[in-house]
């Protein structure tokens, strides 16, 4: 699970080549968008970079991107039907294969106007995930990553989804240890330095039970209110998270 800094500075670079196709996805969002365009987008400029599309193939997942919109959490499918309206929001999930070495973020974004309250939950999404990366230190325990999201979406009212966890990531996209966003503190593996982790906070609106689509892809929530999802990659530091990939590029936009 510990990497070389060799390892952890090829994980970099695909972790930013991962950011970069975000940027891109995102500067095509808008009303009226299809979620395959996005995805079509994705691999262009992922091979125009010189990596491969992560998930593509993985497990016999069809495409490049995860486009998850509104009450659906993760794994939605793109699709030539699925068009973008004024007010939805929808979590793009990316992976890249570069230099032998996975890269995996996410990031929610806003279509258009969006209610109050879903920019709410998207920003307190946002920030367990920050939290949860201020606690991926040496000697802390998963748990402790893991309790600082949990306690934080839940004491603004809203719920942690417990079937999907973040996870390491190296040579391959999925990688021990799992990373739950609900847990105990001082529980777990513990965290030592270079282990490179995916943290990635699923925070729903309402209840955090969950139903899978007929597609055997697409999970969402069972009473249809929104769902946030954010994911970045870091490596475990000595005294702070080394994060490797990074949301800059998108918010520059």
């Amino acid at each position: 699970m510990v990497k070389t800094d060799h390892e952890v500075a090829l994980l970099r670079q695909s972790a930013l080549l991962v950011s970069k196709t975000l940027a891109e996805v995102g500067a095509l969002i808008r009303p009226g968008v299809t979620t395959l365009e996005l995805d079509v987008r994705a691999e262009e400029f992922i091979r125009d970079n010189g990596g491969k599309p992560g998930f593509k193939g993985y497990k016999g997942y069809p495409n490049t991107l995860c486009t998850s919109v509104n009450s659906q959490i993760v794994h939605g499918i793109p699709s030539k039907t699925a068009v973008l309206k004024e007010g939805d929001i929808v979590s793009v999930d990316c992976g890249v294969l570069l230099n032998g070495y996975y890269g995996d973020s996410a990031y929610t974004f806003e279509v258009g106007e969006v209610e109050e309250s879903t920019r709410k939950l998207l920003q307190v999404t946002r920030e367990c995930l920050f939290l949860g990366i201020k606690a991926a230190i040496a000697r802390n325990r998963i748990g402790d990553l893991a309790f600082a999201i949990q306690q934080h979406a839940e004491n603004n009212h809203y719920s942690v989804v417990r079937e999907l966890v973040g996870h390491g990531i190296g040579t391959h996209m999925h990688e021990r240890p799992e990373v739950p966003n609900y847990g105990r503190r001082g529980a777990g593996v513990r965290l030592q330095k270079n282990m490179v982790l995916c943290i990635e906070p699923m925070i729903n609106k309402g209840k955090r039970e969950v139903v899978e689509e007929r597609d055997g892809w697409t999970i969402r929530t069972r009473d249809q209110q929104p769902s946030a999802h954010f994911e970045l990659t870091v490596a475990v530091g000595e005294h702070q998270a080394d994060v490797l990939s990074t949301f800059s590029f998108i918010e520059e936009n």
